[in-house]
């Protein structure tokens, strides 16, 4: 099994990518994210793998990618279409450098789901607003 990362530009937090992806697949079903390059190790990424979307900086969450297959632009240009299961998964955030396209990310690499690492001690005694902000920014 093998991940990929890819930067979310112009996404401002998690809510966000959800609803800009729940209105792209609404329209045109399924949910799937068009890339330039197809992934050589696409047998990989499909077994297991999932996309683990960098917002603002941080690696913030993550969704399955349950199959990758030939796609082509609105140019007419060639695109890999990596097929997207719609559920968002929380990460416990890590800070990542930018960089183009998409990368690959061994398991051992990625970041755990913020449901496994389990609660923060004190943290239901925060406001809220002030958790989310925390969650945002990868430091709850």
């Amino acid at each position: 099994m093998l991940h990929l990362m890819k930067l979310a530009v112009g996404v401002r937090d998690a809510a966000h990518l959800a609803e800009l992806q729940a209105e792209r697949a609404r329209t045109a079903p399924p949910l799937r994210h068009l890339t330039r390059n197809h992934p050589r190790r696409a047998a990989e990424v499909i077994a297991g793998g999932s996309i683990y979307w960098v917002i603002g900086g941080t690696m913030l969450v993550r969704q399955r990618i349950l199959d990758i297959a030939p796609a082509t632009a609105a140019d007419g240009s060639a695109r890999a279409a990596l097929v997207l299961d719609p559920a968002i998964v929380a990460l416990v955030g890590r800070p990542t450098k930018p960089f183009q396209g998409w990368r690959y990310l061994s398991p051992e690499a990625a970041p755990a789901d913020l449901r496994a690492a389990g609660k923060v001690a004190g943290a239901e005694a925060l406001p809220e607003a002030l958790r989310q902000a925390l969650r945002a920014l990868g430091l709850l």
